[in-house]
């Protein structure tokens, strides 16, 4: 601490790659939708399914299940541009979601690449995820990219130009979709907004009980925030909107936990 009562850090060198990430998405053409969903029967049936089998089925695990389906009924938000001017569009729905992991004493955000969700059951992705919580590789970050985040800044920011360059590759290394969050640091509901070098992405906010009117009846509900963020270049509003529309089906049926309630 200084004596005028300031305190002087050196810029963390994995921060590094954040700016570096933030500045290249933020040159993309992208949307943002604020959308409710009420997930009060989802919440209901993950209750019921964990009280019957010890089990607590990840929301997290729920909603990528839904957004992979939604995208297979509406697959050109999953749309990429080359660097030849070409439109790419992959089968398989590759979700980089963020892994909460405690790492040297701090709760971040770690990423990790859930493959093939459209072809996978809702049990399947739950599983791995609560494997990457608890795998100790998670977070740790390799001498090689250590080492890259110590290139000058022009040189470091070439990677975040694979999605535009080479979608192909870019999917490899991390996926075609991406679910972020913001509720899991916090409570109560709220959005986020925030440039991204993914075709789409979801944002995941909190949950907040409110009214609504449910046959003639107004009714206290659970809520769910969440930002859905398309890329303008390659995706107008009218089909962003269906695949939305589409997604707020799936998450309000339940989708996923239907054979629970058979059980």
């Amino acid at each position: 601490m200084t004596e005028n009562g300031e305190t002087i850090e050196p810029f963390p060198l994995q921060r590094r790659g954040t700016v570096d990430y933030m500045r290249m998405a933020g040159r993309r053409s992208v949307v943002h939708g604020l959308v409710e969903l009420d997930v009060t029967e989802a919440r209901r049936r993950i209750r019921e399914h964990e009280e019957r089998t010890g089990t607590r089925y990840s929301f997290t695990a729920f909603l990528i299940s839904c957004l992979a389906r939604a995208i297979d009924d509406h697959p050109r938000v999953q749309t990429y541009r080359n660097w030849r001017g070409r439109l790419v569009r992959f089968e398989d729905v590759d979700v980089n979601v963020l892994i909460e992991r405690v790492v040297d004493g701090e709760r971040i955000g770690i990423p990790h690449v859930l493959r093939a969700t459209n072809r996978r059951s809702l049990e399947s992705i739950h599983e791995e995820i609560r494997a990457a919580q608890t795998d100790p590789s998670q977070g740790r970050q390799s001498g090689l990219a250590a080492a890259s985040l110590r290139l000058p800044g022009p040189v470091r920011r070439l990677m975040w130009r694979l999605p535009q360059v080479s979608p192909r590759h870019w999917k490899r290394l991390a996926g075609t979709v991406a679910v972020t969050s913001v509720g899991m640091f916090g409570s109560g509901g709220g959005w986020g907004i925030s440039p991204t070098n993914y075709a789409l992405q979801l944002t995941v906010g909190g949950i907040e009980r409110k009214p609504r009117f449910v046959d003639g009846e107004v009714v206290p509900r659970e809520f769910l925030d969440l930002t859905v963020t398309v890329d303008h270049d390659v995706v107008d509003g009218a089909p962003a909107a269906r695949f939305v529309g589409r997604l707020r089906e799936l998450v309000e049926a339940a989708h996923g936990l239907e054979a629970d309630l058979e059980a």
